[in-house]
């Protein structure tokens, strides 16, 4: 289910989606982790967040290219997302994946900064580009751009 990613996506905590639907937030939460969910529960859910409860049950969160959203990202964070992924259809795991192996090697690298300057020297480059990729997974989740198959 893809209710963690809806909600996400429309910037609003569980707290908030709870007070819209009038559910309960550990309701949510359950629902949220895997649980299964009553369709009153569903129904309650749908109506929050203005979405179909077949929506609701889909297991990967998609976004249309020919949506609203991608149509009013400004060119250059298109051009950011487009030239950082090397594909038109950038996914979420992605640049999760790059902004971990960016950290976990570059606080490996820090460490051998200790013997080398220069691994410290890389290290450092490594951290700033995993945040940065950080900083780009934060802008795909405001815009709501992410394709995953």
């Amino acid at each position: 289910m893809i209710l963690k990613e809806l909600r996400i996506s429309r910037h609003l905590s569980q707290e908030q989606l709870a007070q819209m639907s009038g559910l309960n937030v550990r309701t949510i939460q359950r629902i949220e982790s895997g649980k299964n969910a009553s369709l009153e529960s569903l129904k309650c859910l749908a109506a929050a967040l203005d979405v179909d409860i077949s929506t609701l049950n889909q297991e990967k969160f998609t976004v249309n290219k020919q949506s609203d959203n991608w149509k009013t990202l400004p060119i250059l964070l298109k051009c950011w997302f487009i030239f950082n992924f090397l594909e038109r259809r950038p996914s979420r795991a992605t640049a999760k994946r790059i902004e971990v192996i960016g950290h976990c090697f570059g606080f490996l690298f820090c460490c051998l900064g200790l013997i080398n300057e220069a691994a410290l020297t890389g290290g450092l480059m490594l951290l700033f580009i995993a945040y940065l990729y950080h900083f780009l997974k934060r802008q795909g989740d405001k815009y709501g751009i992410w394709y995953d198959n």
